[in-house]
Formats: C-alpha cells, structure tokens, sequence
C-alpha cells in the first residue's frame, strides 16, 4: 500500500474518513511512521489548484490568525508601522530585540509587561531559551512568544478608552472586531471560538479560508489595514519570527512573499502574485512542517534555494544523520 492510499476513506455509514499522508518518517531506510493532514494550493487567480484531505474542514488555525489580528488593531485605531506592526503580528523567537520593542511599545502608552495576560514562557527559539536560562532568569508574561500581539492589543485598548482587563473577552470590542475581519478575509463565518494558547480567542476557519486570507493580505490595496500589515510582517521578517526561523527565511529570500506558522503545525503562505497555501498537520507535529511546505512550495513552482533548505529534517542517530522527515504527496 502507499501512503496516499490513506486517500480513500473507509467504507460503511458514519465511518469518519482518514486524513492522507503529507509527511513519511523514514530512519534507517524503515518507514518509522506517518504524518497525516490536509493541504490547499490556491492558484495566481484564487481558485484551488491542488487539494489534499478536507481543507473546507474548519481549523484553529492558531498563530496564522495573527495577521488578521494585527489587521483589526490598525483598524481600531492604533498607527503601528515597521518593527511594530510586524512584532503586533508575530510569534517571536524571544532575541533580546523583540523584547525590547514589546517593552518599548507597552511604555509608549502607560503600561508596563505586568498589563500582559500572556502566560509566563521561556523564550520560544531553543537557543535562546538556553541562553536565557543559563542567564539566571525565569519564565516571564514578556517573554511569550505572543508578548508583541498583546502589546498592541492593549494599547489600542488605551487608544480607545476600552477596558485593558478583559481584552481577551470575546465579547470584548477589539475581539469582536478580530472577528469580523477574520471572517471578511476567509471570505466564510468563523465556524467555532476558542482560546489560544496565550490566552487571546481563536477563530476556526477552513484552510481554503485561511489561504484566500493570507491571498486577500498580498493583493489588497496600499494603505488599507491588510496591505499595511502585509508590507510590515515582509519588511522586517525578524520581528514576525526570528533569526533562526523559516517564516523569516522565506519572507527574505522569497521577495513579496507572506507566510506565517501557528502552532499544532499549521502553516498559511502567499506569493507576490495571489498564489497561496494553507496546510495542517493532524497530529501537530511541527518537524513535518517543513518537508510539506517545500513540497507545497515546489508543486506552485517555486523553485529557490530556500525551499530546500526550509525542507530538511533530518533525522540522528547518534551523531551521525540516518534518516529524514519526508513529503509524501
């Protein structure tokens, strides 16, 4: 049997269908395991070129929701440009730069990092987590790696007199606006709410929606609240991710390009001209990201070297590589 044989659901009423194969674990020339999903390519135009599993099936699409996030506080008021913008729309790594900015953009409206109702972290990149722990600190409401996200959720909260307490309610204004302009550039209701896990709610969206969300972002027009984010998180990738990220790495080396990951391996991506994807992985492991957004990546004919480079996973045995984490579609 191949892997994509998974394609076809079993048999019999009420039988819940099995998601396809998007990423193989092969170590030592053994087929160790599988990971499995669902996946949409979306053509320059919007229409769908490629399709694995549900994706019309909603999903928490977790941090990749963070660019319509971002879109909602500029329309709620608050003028964020550059490094701040991108940082409102980030998952940052942690480096001592993003959470300086947070620091910087909390003070520049009378607050302060004990405002945060962001859980207390360790810094998201392994490295600098090891970094940070060998410095002596402790896990802090700054440090998460959403700490830029609720900086700007809580100053335009400022801006407009609402109340910083409950600006994670979702019926609070500012979230009830996220709501509306998810919804608008999904182009389809937000299906469930939830909460993340820094704590902000969480809209469900198919990952057709997700894709044509991250399209609308690149396409729009200059000046709007969705081109200003766009323009921002592609400027300064660093501050979306970090200097160890693949979001970054894209966003650098693939010019016009807008792509963010969200935990529980989701990944969205536009291209400069309207292609775009959106991918999740069922079982949430974040190491078959990259072998399936290369594949993803190649199939809309992107050909660069970063794609390669985002693709590998290898696998160790010892110190030696004996393996690899593999798209199979």
């Amino acid at each position: 049997m191949t892997s994509n044989d998974a394609l076809a659901s079993p048999s019999g009423p009420g039988t819940p269908a099995v998601s396809p194969v998007l990423a193989e674990v092969v170590r030592s020339g053994f087929l160790e395991g599988r990971h499995r999903g669902s996946l949409v390519l979306l053509a320059a135009d919007g229409s769908v070129e490629f399709a694995l599993g549900d994706p019309a099936a909603p999903v928490f699409p977790r941090s990749s929701n963070k660019p319509m996030q971002a879109a909602a506080i500029l329309r709620a008021g608050l003028d964020l440009s550059g490094e701040r913008l991108a940082l409102a729309a980030a998952s940052h790594s942690g480096e001592d730069f993003h959470l300086a900015l947070v620091a910087t953009m909390l003070a520049e409206h009378g607050l302060s990092p004990a405002d945060l109702q962001t859980p207390p972290d360790l810094p998201l990149d392994p490295v600098e987590a090891e970094a940070y722990l060998a410095s002596g600190r402790l896990r802090e409401r700054i440090t998460m790696n959403c700490s830029g996200k609720h900086a700007a959720m809580l100053a335009v909260c400022v801006l407009n007199g609402w109340d910083t307490a409950t600006y994670l309610d979702p019926a609070h204004p500012l979230q009830r606006l996220v709501h509306r302009v998810v919804e608008d550039a999904a182009g389809e209701p937000v299906a469930s709410v939830g909460t993340d896990g820094c704590g902000a709610p969480l809209m469900a969206i198919g990952l057709t929606g997700l894709a044509r969300a991250f399209r609308s972002f690149v396409l729009a027009e200059p000046g709007t609240a969705e081109r200003r984010v766009a323009d921002a998180m592609r400027a300064h990738p660093e501050y979306v991710a970090g200097t160890r990220r693949p979001d970054t790495w894209l966003m650098r080396e693939l010019p016009g390009t807008l792509s963010k990951m969200g935990a529980e391996a989701v990944q969205a991506l536009a291209l400069a001209d309207g292609r775009a994807l959106a991918f999740k992985v069922e079982d949430g492991s974040t190491r078959a990201l990259g072998p399936v957004l290369a594949r993803a990546l190649e199939l809309l004919g992107v050909d660069a070297p970063v794609v390669a480079r985002v693709g590998r996973a290898p696998l160790m045995g010892g110190a030696a590589e004996v393996g690899e984490v593999r798209a199979a579609f």
